[in-house]
């Protein structure tokens, strides 16, 4: 049989959980927008996903600073470049979406809930930070005229590279729980 009950247990568990977290993070956006089902108060305190995309625009901001380029934020969407372009960074470009997989690829796996935190805040960083990369790099290619890179966008390049990390670091998990086991198996050899 091609599927036991582990993994029927953590195909379910990665599906619901990649589902709570995506699908809820589009509640959120949706309560927290002016119009429709609007809430004041998601929108004031709950949230995360206008926190993250300020943390996105102003990390970018602040790289590109050290880098020399005179930058400002215009508005709650728009990082530009002084007397020049800027990038919108819409809910699209967050990357809520890789950042759910991620968690609920590590929440699926039966490690310690240490383990878990460890690898899911692992994961989270990496992904913040190759988002980051990728708006300073995109403002300063729009502001001096660089082609396109293999001719993809560069939402198509972000999840190219996005998933490239995450399929690395699921290699890293991985690697990591056998050596766990390897070491766990010689200590009670011992």
């Amino acid at each position: 049989m091609f599927f036991n009950k582990n993994s029927i247990e953590y195909l379910l568990k990665f599906v619901i959980s990649f589902c709570i977290l995506y699908y809820g993070t589009l509640a959120v956006i949706g309560f927290a927008s002016p119009g429709g089902y609007y809430s004041p108060f998601i929108h004031d305190y709950l949230n995360y996903v206008s926190w993250l995309r300020s943390a996105l625009l102003f990390t970018s901001k602040f790289i590109l600073t050290l880098f020399g380029y005179n930058t400002f934020i215009d508005g709650a969407y728009t990082l530009r470049m002084q007397n020049g372009y800027g990038v919108h960074l819409v809910y699209s470009c967050i990357g809520f979406g890789i950042m759910s997989f991620w968690i609920a690829f590590i929440f699926a796996n039966k490690v310690k809930w240490q383990k878990k935190v460890k690898w899911i805040m692992i994961g989270l960083l990496s992904i913040f930070f190759i988002n980051v990369i990728r708006i300073s790099l995109l403002l300063v290619a729009v502001n001096k005229n660089w082609p396109n890179v293999l001719n993809l966008d560069n939402h198509t390049l972000f999840n190219i590279a996005a998933y490239i990390l995450i399929f690395t670091m699921i290699y890293l998990f991985d690697m990591s729980e056998k050596e766990a086991a390897v070491n766990t198996k010689r200590s009670n050899e011992v």
